[in-house]
């Protein structure tokens, strides 16, 4: 029988995430989307909070017992009401964490594990998106080939969160015919970073085009080993990751809308008491509902250790409509208000925008 019921431990962390979230990353998400900028303090503070050590078993020095995708979930969902973009930054080194502590050899464990559980953050991070219209994560146009004792690496990659900064890229590319990960330190030759990609949303997390020419790597540098990678357990991680991200920002936005509603008159009383803005900010709290339910539904089955491949496609692809739909709403809600961009719905609508286009910027 599935509970959802927070257990005490889940509950701490969802206030002190919520609280870092209300009273750091929200009242700086204006000037950090301005600047295309994330304050370093932010991050600082956030990685304080010990979530990603918190995952990682003692024997690699962190304080945790198990990864729980669940425990994930919640506090994905505190970070983007706070502000998407700094959530994002503050996950990015997720992206190469989990999947070396799923899938990879001991002696990876042994040499990477360590080097998130610093006291200073960690950037590390992962590459997986491609910049074509037909990406797709099972079917890579980055290649990885086997030359002696090594492996060979050629492709571009797109969306790389804090790749100019990097300690080490988590890459993935085909290898006969399926997706594996490889681990591409930095300065690796034949490795390059392209000028920061400009967004229409997200403008505060820096991104970049990876390009790999030849870039070689040792045999050892194969995630997993010879026994490889389980890429769709990792793409499961990553889509409910975004779909708990998307429930952050679709109750920011229903939350603010609903509050300005209430205080906003017209012809003598509230806006929220005319029956068109009540039915708007009504189906707009269904579908924060029920988005949050399918992406905890999908943790809970991978805390399992089930196949939750299908939980986690449907909670991402209601995630992203869901998202955009609560988004629009409160713009509309709010009116000219809503355009304005001193009002954050603006900022959350083109934020919305980008679930769908991305896979693989988070992981819990």
């Amino acid at each position: 029988m599935i509970s959802f019921t927070p257990t005490d431990e889940q509950q701490l962390i969802v206030e002190t995430v919520r609280r870092y979230a209300t009273e750091r990353l929200r009242p700086a998400a204006h000037d950090a989307d301005e600047g295309c900028a994330t304050p370093p303090d932010l991050i600082s503070k956030g990685w304080d909070l010990g979530l990603l050590p918190s995952t990682i078993p003692e024997q690699y020095g962190g304080f945790g017992e198990s990864h729980s995708a669940l425990t994930g979930t919640l506090a994905a969902e505190e970070l983007a009401y706070g502000d998407l973009p700094m959530a994002l930054h503050l996950l990015a080194p997720n992206l190469f964490a989990i999947p070396v502590l799923h899938c990879g050899t001991e002696e990876q464990q042994q040499q990477w594990l360590p080097r998130m559980t610093d006291a200073t953050f960690a950037p590390y991070t992962a590459a997986l998106i491609e910049p074509r219209w037909d990406f797709d994560p099972l079917a890579l146009q980055t290649s990885a080939a086997k030359e002696m004792s090594s492996y060979v690496l050629n492709g571009r990659k797109a969306y790389v969160p804090l790749a100019a900064e990097a300690k080490a890229i988590l890459v993935y590319a085909r290898e006969s015919g399926a997706t594996q990960g490889f681990i591409v330190e930095k300065g690796a030759r034949g490795l390059s970073v392209a000028e920061r990609e400009k967004h229409m949303g997200l403008r505060a997390l820096p991104t970049y085009e990876v390009k790999l020419e030849d870039v070689r790597v040792p045999r050892a540098a194969r995630l997993g080993g010879e026994a490889g990678a389980d890429i769709n357990l990792l793409l499961n991680y990553a889509r409910v990751a975004l779909a708990s991200l998307a429930v952050g920002v679709a109750r920011a936005a229903y939350e603010y809308a609903r509050d300005y509603a209430r205080q906003r008159e017209a012809f003598g009383r509230p806006i929220g008491q005319y029956q068109a803005v009540a039915f708007m900010l009504a189906e707009m709290a269904i579908e924060v509902e029920a988005t949050r339910s399918m992406a905890w539904e999908a943790a809970w089955t991978l805390d399992q250790g089930k196949d939750a491949t299908r939980a986690a496609a449907l909670a991402k692809h209601y995630a992203d409509e869901a998202a955009l739909f609560v988004a629009d709403r409160a713009v509309q809600v709010l009116g000219g208000h809503g355009y304005i961009r001193e009002h954050p719905v603006e900022r959350w609508l083109r934020e919305a925008r980008g679930f769908a286009a991305t896979l693989g910027l988070a992981m819990i």
